[in-house]
């Protein structure tokens, strides 16, 4: 349980306490004419709860777009790589080997090197660039040859960087800590409230569902936490989509170039200058 986590069911928590407690001082207080009392606070805790619902919302909105950016550079990276490869098949030798190397060094780099960095933040790894940099130096060697393949294999690479920068730029939060902080001390004063509000007639109903609402409050903040770190949350994005093209292209390079070896280790790591 990270510290964000355990500071969000423990306001949660005090809030519900608090609220439970005032609850019960007040109803001391009351007599069996005070049923005004009792209304007006349900009018004031009636606003509360339409920000605090329309603030999760909004939020979760934030949280689910950035995830579902993320999740979907993903898997246009390793598609663009693989188009790299297979697109890289019609450039003439000593270009097509070279670039297909290339491309399967940084599909493994990638997995092995970046992606580790992704649960942190997000940074672009230097093992995987060196091989980004190589697709660049064949290109150019291709447009002076003036190859048909150059603009084809041009445009897949700008594919695969935007798409790369689109997932490093993902993996940090979207939402600033400021709001997430705000929005957990709204839903903890709303949780609060309805605790203090509790009629003073009140049966075993009354406390559950005010347990519920508590549970399902703690809920979603703890889904936003989640999903707003999309590469080290509970329901992170895992690598499996660059790990899948890696070896179908590692397998490709063997078959198509049995007598070469790559120029890189399984984890993308340049053996040969």
């Amino acid at each position: 349980m990270t510290t964000t986590t355990t500071i969000t069911v423990a306001a949660i928590a005090t809030a519900l306490a608090f609220g439970l407690i005032a609850n019960h001082l007040r109803r001391r207080r009351l007599t069996n004419d005070d049923d005004d009392d009792e209304a007006s606070v349900s009018d004031l805790i009636s606003p509360l709860e339409t920000l605090a619902v329309l603030l999760v919302a909004f939020v979760i909105v934030v949280a689910a777009e950035s995830y579902g950016a993320a999740a979907t550079a993903v898997e246009a990276e390793a598609s663009r790589v693989d188009q790299l490869y297979e697109v890289a098949d019609y450039a003439p030798e000593p270009q097509r080997e070279r670039l297909q190397a290339a491309a399967v060094c940084y599909s493994r780099a990638i997995r092995a090197a970046e992606w580790p960095l992704m649960a942190e933040g997000g940074a672009k790894s230097p093992m995987a660039s060196v091989w980004s940099t190589d697709f660049r130096r064949h290109f150019k060697e291709l447009a002076h040859k003036g190859d048909a393949t150059f603009s084809l294999l041009v445009e897949a690479d700008d594919e695969r960087s935007k798409a790369r920068q689109t997932r490093i730029s993902e993996a940090s939060p979207a939402i600033p800590s400021f709001v997430y902080w705000f929005m957990v001390v709204a839903l903890a004063a709303t949780v609060g409230a309805f605790a203090f509000g509790l009629p003073r007639k009140r049966g075993p109903s009354h406390l559950i569902l005010l347990c519920v609402l508590a549970a399902l409050f703690t809920g979603s903040l703890l889904l936003i936490e989640d999903i707003d770190n999309p590469f080290s949350g509970r329901i992170r994005i895992t690598n499996e989509a660059m790990r899948e093209a890696a070896e179908d292209i590692s397998e490709d390079f063997a078959t198509d170039h049995p007598t070469s070896t790559l120029p890189c280790d399984a984890d993308g790591q340049r053996t040969t200058t």
